[in-house]
């Protein structure tokens, strides 16, 4: 069996805030041990439900906050900035599942350092479904037909994952009591739980379906201000409505609509408020 783990940073045990997640700041060293015991819980596990082989990608910032020589040394990893596919880059159907950690709420949302992708955003649909980094990633896996079995991250994180995944396991490693403030399982036990929840969830995956996008999806994101989607709205092919900052791109299948999504985030990104 093959199993695929998107390793984001934000839902990653014990971490409250962005001092944890920021390079430049001055928690982001902690952050960086932490994130890699909990993704080495998650390896454990699979590991010990038969999994054969293992890839992490990991999927923060610029993309290279898992400690190389700390991993466990049965997964390989995919770590660097530049990817086509960005948090599910190397996801494909040879997968028997996907697992999601140190996942983060939606945009918009009440959770611990919530968003979607970049502040810009404030929300962003699939036809009528409106998804966060989580629904993204699962349509993109359900594209491949791989099902994701496991989300781990804060509470907030748990509860978009169930509402989206039937059946899918989930471990909430900490409560949201603020966007910035959290209340905690010690690492140690929630590394214990995460191992023990990634055998549930291997054991439990053929009651969990893939999360299936539509055939031709409409991609929507709404921004933060006008001029946010304005610079998004330069990819070719994309919609710019009058009246609101919301951008639509009609793609051909859920692989050019996360593309999009990333071409048109960079985008926007670019938006000064001066």
């Amino acid at each position: 069996m093959k199993f695929y783990l998107s390793m984001d940073m934000e839902g990653v045990t014990a971490l409250p805030d962005y001092t944890y997640v920021d390079s430049t700041e001055a928690n982001y060293e902690r952050g960086r041990r932490l994130m890699t015991e909990d993704a080495n819980a998650i390896i454990r596990g699979a590991f010990m439900a038969e999994a054969k082989t293992f890839l992490v990608n990991d999927s923060h910032s610029k993309m290279n906050n898992l400690i190389a020589e700390d991993l466990h040394e049965e997964a390989e990893l995919i770590t660097g900035g530049v990817k086509t596919y960005s948090m599910v880059e190397g996801l494909d159907q040879s997968y028997t599942g996907a697992l999601f950690a140190g996942y983060h709420a939606r945009a918009g949302q009440k959770g611990v350092m919530a968003h979607s992708m970049i502040f810009a955003v404030r929300s962003m649909w699939i036809n009528e479904v409106e998804v966060g980094e989580l629904g993204l990633n699962a349509y993109v896996a359900g594209y491949h037909g791989v099902p994701v079995l496991l989300v781990a991250g804060d509470d907030c994180a748990c509860k978009e994952a169930e509402a989206l995944i039937p059946n899918v396991t989930t471990v909430a490693v900490k409560q949201s009591v603020t966007r910035s403030t959290v209340r905690t399982l010690h690492p140690k036990k929630a590394q214990k739980l995460l191992q023990e929840q990634t055998i549930r969830a291997i054991e439990n995956r053929a009651n969990v379906k893939p999360l299936r996008p539509p055939e031709k999806p409409l991609l929507k994101i709404e921004f933060t201000n006008y001029g946010e989607a304005e610079l998004a709205a330069m990819m070719p092919g994309c919609e710019l409505q009058k009246d609101a900052p919301v951008v639509q791109f009609q793609a051909k299948d859920m692989l050019e609509a996360y593309r999009a999504m990333l071409v048109m985030t960079e985008l926007a990104m670019q938006a000064k408020f001066c």
